[in-house]
């Protein structure tokens, strides 16, 4: 199951029939193999989809290995949480059974006992007895979850910060693997790339287990229903890691034979409904996991051994961010106040960056901080004044708790050398990489990222990451937002590659610079393609 777009009123949509096939063939769950000798597990059954296509299959795969279907009661594992729809997937699964022409009482037989009207995570041994775990598990954000059931998932180790409950659903499908078992979900893919997915990374590469497969289901229409999630099948077996395959499914994969693309995928072949791609080995701990297409993946990786990291001591590249208060309210003003003149720093904003430059709109940070630390209040009288009737506000914020003699401190202590360097602003949230040149005249607020370098001449720099180039690296390892906004926060500028600087040549360093003057993005793009050395760029906006 997976949650819709907020607009529709029922909660779950199911996986079209194609995608079933496809997965089942993926994790080799085919009648070739004698199924009633090993154990599959379907922990969301919903209405079904896998589960019908299971049935189907075991029963076709003892017929044909002569393993008595009495015998198969353990063959299948399937968790339903909601009563009503536990009801209509064991009627769904006697009819199917009954078409299969087993007699109606073993199927009724069958089907009660395959299929358990409890939580998967609740019921879930904590001890390896499936041979499978397939199926498409539920896309849920933790707080629309009661707090006594939160609190239960919370209990697995992978489920942090606002994780949704199809991590606990991964976590609690891998740890019931037998050696050599294989699980195969179609779910939203954002785990892979954001913090919430990070301890079921590290899960997944250090505690005994190997990504196969990974497929991108952005473009096909892999559900009965539109999603607004973006969906993955990922295929993890309990099994050391060797080579990985990362493909792109393409419209029209939907009329593939499934076995068919399974051959393309074992081959790591692309056709016209696949895109695939081969890799020696795959991240390691808690690292993204950058696949939005086998092309792009392949350039990345290219990419991170071949250039340096942005931030860097070879070129003396630092990336931070700007203040925080806790009360912009009482610490940014635009307007003039009767304070100290050295307590009033210049302060950059978002709605300031215009161009490639910094149009100052004339706001300061009330500043408490000096080159010494927090400055003295009894030295500063007018300062003092103007900070006094906003004491109860400022003592009640948790920074201020700490230490409630620091009441006027904020969050973020001021770093006065970064005021006067040159240096590049990047917004938080942008539809794309902006950087802009401050010439030492501002500092930035919290929700502008900085960039200063003692190598790099800034221009040059700031061609490089406003170019495509330098957002195929945003686009890689960031989550897009509503609204195809993106996130530049430091996680993810620090993943940005560059060449080094003495590669670049004072031709192109010039075409760099007018690029960056001009806001030329164009010729940024072809200049940057230049200095990495590749030939292009694959399609990579996902």
């Amino acid at each position: 199951m997976i949650h819709l777009l907020p607009s529709r009123e029922s909660g779950v949509v199911f996986t079209r029939p194609w995608m079933v096939a496809l997965m089942l063939d993926l994790a080799g769950y085919t009648p070739d193999r004698n199924l009633g000798q090993l154990v599959a597990v379907e922990p969301s059954a919903g209405g079904g989809a896998f589960l019908q296509e299971m049935v189907r299959r075991l029963v076709t795969s003892c017929r044909s290995h002569g393993h008595p279907l009495s015998d198969a009661g353990e063959a299948i594992r399937a968790y339903e949480i909601d009563p009503d729809t536990t009801a209509n997937a064991v009627a769904a699964i006697i009819a199917t059974l009954i078409e299969l022409n087993v007699p109606a009482a073993q199927a009724a037989s069958l089907a009660h006992g395959w299929i358990k009207p409890h939580d998967f995570l609740e019921a879930a041994l904590g001890f390896p007895v499936a041979d499978f775990v397939i199926g498409n598990p539920p896309y849920i954000r933790l707080e629309e979850i009661p707090p006594e059931k939160a609190a239960l998932y919370r209990s697995f180790s992978a489920m942090r910060g606002r994780a949704d409950i199809y991590i606990a659903f991964y976590q609690a499908a891998l740890i019931q693997l037998k050696p050599g078992g294989v699980c195969a979900f179609i779910c939203a893919d954002r785990w892979m790339l954001n913090d919430y997915g990070a301890s079921l990374r590290e899960f997944i590469t250090t505690e005994g287990y190997s990504v196969r497969t990974i497929i991108e289901a952005h473009d096909v229409a892999a559900f009965e229903t539109e999603v607004s999630a973006y969906p993955a099948v990922t295929l993890i077996a309990r099994a050391p890691q060797a080579t990985v395959v990362v493909a792109r499914a393409l419209p029209g994969i939907e009329k593939a034979e499934p076995s068919d693309v399974v051959e393309l995928l074992a081959n790591a072949r692309s056709s016209d409904v696949l895109r695939c791609a081969r890799f020696p080995d795959w991240f390691h701990g808690d690292h993204p996991w950058p696949c939005s297409s086998p092309e792009a993946l392949q350039l990345l990786r290219h990419l991170e051994s071949t250039c340096l990291p942005l931030e860097s001591d070879i070129t003396g590249t630092r990336i931070g961010i700007g203040v925080a208060t806790g009360a912009d309210r009482i610490f940014i003003t635009s307007e003039k106040i009767d304070v100290e003149s050295e307590r009033m720093l210049p302060l950059a904003l978002a709605s300031d960056l215009n161009a490639g430059r910094v149009s100052w709109s004339g706001h300061h940070l009330v500043n408490p901080w000096d080159s010494n630390g927090l400055v003295d209040l009894a030295r500063y009288p007018r300062f003092a004044s103007y900070l006094q009737p906003h004491r109860t506000a400022l003592s009640s914020r948790h920074t201020a708790k700490e230490r409630p003699q620091h009441w006027h401190k904020t969050i973020d202590r001021v770093n006065f050398s970064l005021l006067r360097q040159e240096k590049l602003y990047i917004a938080d949230i942008k539809d794309r990489l902006l950087p802009c040149l401050d010439l030492g005249k501002t500092y930035p607020q919290h929700n502008l990222y900085w960039i200063t370098s003692t190598q790099w001449d800034l221009r040059v720099l700031g061609a490089l990451l406003m170019s495509t180039v330098g957002e195929f690296f945003i686009h890689s390892y960031g989550v897009r937002m509503r609204g195809g906004f993106l996130r530049f926060q430091a996680q993810y500028l620090r993943r940005i590659c560059v060449p080094s600087p003495e590669s670049i040549s004072p031709e192109l360093s010039a075409t760099l610079r007018h690029a960056f003057n001009t806001q030329d993005f164009e010729l940024a793009t072809k200049a940057a393609i230049q200095a990495y050395q590749i030939d292009g760029l694959p399609d990579f906006k996902r």
